[in-house]
């Protein structure tokens, strides 16, 4: 049970971590923000959308194609390759954000645009059901249920800590200078996390 849990909050910490529009997003409503309860609406949603799309990736994908073994490995490595894809790309890549788009959003702009960039948005649909969910492949049970426990759990400090810290800061250029070390790390995880998917599937076929 540890290790999923611990499996799935690697593998979610390291897919959240980059600043797509998601985090830029929730990010700036917190730089915005005059008061943190300001940015609840934006942050609630995005966690929320986050939680939906685990629960149905790990149950929908694991209860169709966890009896067929051929699919299962196959998916696991194109989980593997997808991984290493994605780490090289962060690892070349750094986000940025411009002072230009900053502006002030009601709450109903907030949950709209949350809701956008989370549920609409096919780099994070990817992640949930093509990463998240062929992870879960490995689990069943409880364990398969930690897994995804932990992988919702991220999504919700993690939008709360950026929201928090783009409060604290008050300008989105501060987090230019930490952008290069913030997206290394990030491949980094991601290449162990795939490293573990690698080991793991030389195991069941050997």
């Amino acid at each position: 049970m540890w290790l999923a849990m611990l499996h799935g909050f690697l593998l979610a910490f390291s897919l959240i971590l980059p600043l797509g529009a998601q985090n830029i997003f929730i990010f700036i409503q917190g730089v915005q923000a005059e008061r943190f309860i300001r940015t609840l609406p934006a942050v609630i949603t995005a966690a929320l959308s986050d939680t939906l799309l685990i629960g149905l990736a790990v149950e929908g994908i694991s209860l169709i194609l966890f009896e067929y073994p051929f699919v299962r490995h196959f998916l696991l490595i194109a989980g593997i390759v997808f991984l290493i894809r994605i780490g090289w790309s962060i690892w070349r890549n750094a986000a940025t954000i411009r002072s230009a788009d900053l502006h002030p959003f009601s709450s109903w702009e907030q949950i709209s645009y949350a809701l956008s960039v989370s549920l609409l948005n096919p780099h994070a649909i990817m992640d949930t059901v093509g990463v998240i969910g062929t992870n879960a492949l490995s689990y069943s049970g409880n364990e398969k249920w930690g897994f995804a426990l932990a992988c919702a759990a991220v999504s919700w400090l993690w939008f709360f800590s950026l929201a928090f810290i783009g409060k604290s800061l008050g300008q989105a250029s501060a987090i230019n200078r930490l952008l290069p070390l913030i997206n290394k790390l990030s491949a980094l995880t991601i290449w162990l996390v795939a490293s573990y998917l690698l080991v793991k599937l030389v195991t069941e076929l050997a």
